[in-house]
């Protein structure tokens, strides 16, 4: 039943919505092989929706939309600005502040990308800053948004492998600010080069104590978020209406910048968004059951052979399958797709599956970046009305620079362990 895989990646190519190529194939498994087996299929698709974890998805989602009408993401710019606008490449090293910080209020790369971009490209044309370079250094910057928790990648990766959400989060940090780092590094020589600052001096102190107040509610959340679950004040999942109804009150009553009309098109969106991913972990959901109940990640590993029983390779053979998914596969789908395929591989090699989360969540988001069908590339290209390819001359290194920092986090596995490992020490769980 191996040729089941193959012919799923033939149906995706072909364009069918993966949710359907992925009930499409197990269905017609089940009818070669067992046709009495078909009564376990609502069941199944039922079955891998009920789950309280998932209900973070929905949560997120809305708390991410509320926040980007609510006139968050403005503050966080003019707040990133004070941090890093003096340096050379102030601008540049803007978009990747401002990007690390929205990531950590809505965890999505494509919110990120529409947010920032629509405030900061106008801004660095008018500076004089390269198009391609500013419209793709939004869309790899954008990356970090399911990497610094809240992460909707990481709560659908935790589902699926049935490991700790929290563990995930607190693991997430300190890749997405390495990626961040590189990314700064490699704006700052651009700066250097081009001569692009953003202003001449450091803000004054009174300036820049203004920023921090007009930021801070928006910072303070993720702290909340955060906190919480690594107090055990709530979980992971409870997290998520935390989030909505802070961004709530901070949108509607503080700031003062979303009504409740605005309500309406956010509940739209986000049921619309839910709406989707739910239905594709139900299929992924019956694909995992038949892929167990066949054996089939058995009989990649004995296809593997020498490599499955090899940490390096195995996990290097992993990077490059993923990267080259991530390219044409949204990360979602991807996430549901591969994670039944490779986490006994992994765990049989003795790779940790918080790590592995990790490693897979950097190598699908890179894909939101990376041509033919990035995400990020297509919503920035129209954000700074220029063609993708526009964009290639700067962000092959972009690229290149994350895909080193996915290797580093591959093979240094205290990067991402090393915060859970700590908080298990403190608090004894």
């Amino acid at each position: 039943m191996i040729w089941l895989i193959p012919l799923l990646f033939g149906l995706i190519l072909l364009r069918v919505p993966i949710a359907f190529a992925l009930g499409a194939v197990s269905m017609l498994g089940i009818i070669l092989t067992e046709p009495s087996l078909l009564i376990n299929v609502p069941r199944q698709i039922y079955g891998g929706i009920e789950s309280f974890s998932l209900i973070a998805v929905p949560l997120f989602i809305l708390a991410g939309e509320v926040m980007t009408r609510g006139g968050i993401s403005e503050r966080l710019i003019r707040f990133s600005q004070m941090l890093v606008g003096f340096m050379p490449g102030g601008l540049a090293m803007v978009v990747i502040v401002a990007s690390m910080f929205f990531s950590a209020l809505t965890g999505t790369a494509i919110a990120a990308a529409a947010a920032i971009g629509g405030m900061m490209l106008p801004a660095m044309k008018r500076e004089n800053y390269d198009t391609g370079f500013s419209a793709s250094l939004v869309a790899t910057s954008a990356t970090i948004g399911p990497i610094i928790p809240p992460s909707i990648v990481l709560i659908l990766f935790g589902v699926i492998a049935s490991v700790s959400i929290g563990d995930l989060f607190i693991a997430g940090f300190v890749p997405g600010i390495l990626m961040g780092l590189g990314l700064m590094v490699y704006s700052f020589i651009m700066g250097k080069k081009n001569n692009y600052k953003a202003r001449e001096s450091l803000p004054r102190p009174g300036e820049f104590f203004r920023g921090l107040v007009d930021a801070m509610l928006a910072l303070i959340m993720p702290l909340i978020i955060i906190g919480g679950i690594i107090s055990g004040i709530f979980t992971a999942t409870e997290s998520g209406v935390v989030a909505v109804v802070y961004a709530l009150i901070i949108g509607m009553f503080v700031y003062k910048e979303l009504s409740l009309k605005d309500l309406k098109d956010v509940f739209i969106e986000t049921g619309k968004t839910t709406a989707s991913i739910v239905f594709l972990i139900g299929t992924a959901s019956l694909f995992i059951w038949f892929l167990s109940y066949k054996n089939i990640p058995s009989q990649l590993t004995e296809m593997l052979g020498p490599v499955a029983e090899n940490p390096i390779m195995l996990l290097l053979v992993i990077n490059i399958i993923l990267l080259l998914a991530g390219t044409f596969i949204d990360t979602i789908s991807a996430v549901s797709i591969f994670t039944p395929l490779f986490l006994p591989l992994v765990t049989a090699a003795g790779i940790d599956p918080v790590h592995f989360g990790i490693i897979m969540a950097v190598n699908l988001t890179i894909g939101m970046a990376t041509p033919p069908l990035g995400v990020t590339l297509f919503v920035t290209a129209r954000i700074a009305q220029i063609k993708v390819q526009e964009m290639f001359k700067h962000l092959f290194p972009q690229v290149g620079i994350l895909i080193a920092v996915l290797l580093i986090i591959t093979y240094i596995p205290e990067i991402s362990l090393y915060l859970p490992e700590l908080y298990r020490e403190i608090f004894n769980v």
